[in-house]
């Protein structure tokens, strides 16, 4: 597969074996602060592109957590269903429903920040989906939802259910539209 016009070799990363025409496209990375009680990305989503990935790696909070997204300035409306399998017991779920974010799409320690989430079609004038998934010491989890609105977003904000994040960097890929 070919790099896309307009793009260099850095700035894209393939996302399934040759042949198939699709790839991720590096669209920003944002270098979380120190301290700080949310992290806002600005310019994210546009016409461009109708699926992204974002994630989250690098940074450590000031205690465990649970890290929240909102799009744009929207706190109602997000219905999220979330599962864990602790390593050492069965399933675990929890459903979020018309809550004021995506309150699990990833977590956090002192050691640690971690998100791994698919956003479909957030720029669109439709409802926006999700997908997240992860795993740390004591569990694997997976979720998923949407936004019951049909609002068009460009940016999220990303939020600790408690504490603050320090560090690491929250980048955005656009999936390349074929």
């Amino acid at each position: 597969m070919g790099v896309p016009s307009g793009y260099t070799s850095a700035q894209v990363v393939q996302a399934v074996p040759t042949g198939i025409n699709s790839a991720l496209v590096l669209i920003s990375a944002t270098t979380v602060g120190s301290a700080v009680a949310s992290v806002t990305v600005s310019n994210a989503f546009s016409a461009t592109y109708d699926n992204y990935k974002i994630t989250y790696t690098g940074g450590v909070a000031s205690t465990a957590v649970d890290l929240g997204m909102i799009l744009g300035a929207t706190t109602a409306g997000y219905f999220f269903g979330f599962g864990y399998i602790p390593w050492a017991s069965s399933i675990t779920s929890l459903t979020v429903n018309n809550g004021a974010s995506w309150a699990y799409v990833g977590g956090a320690n002192t050691a640690l920040t971690f998100i791994s989430c698919d956003i479909f079609r957030p720029f669109a004038s439709d409802e926006t989906l999700i997908t997240s998934n992860g795993a740390n010491a004591s569990n694997g989890n997976f979720g998923g939802g949407y936004l019951n609105n049909t609002t068009s977003y460009t940016a999220f904000t990303i939020t600790p259910s408690s504490g603050t994040l320090t560090g690491g960097t929250i980048r955005v890929y656009g999936y390349a539209n074929s």
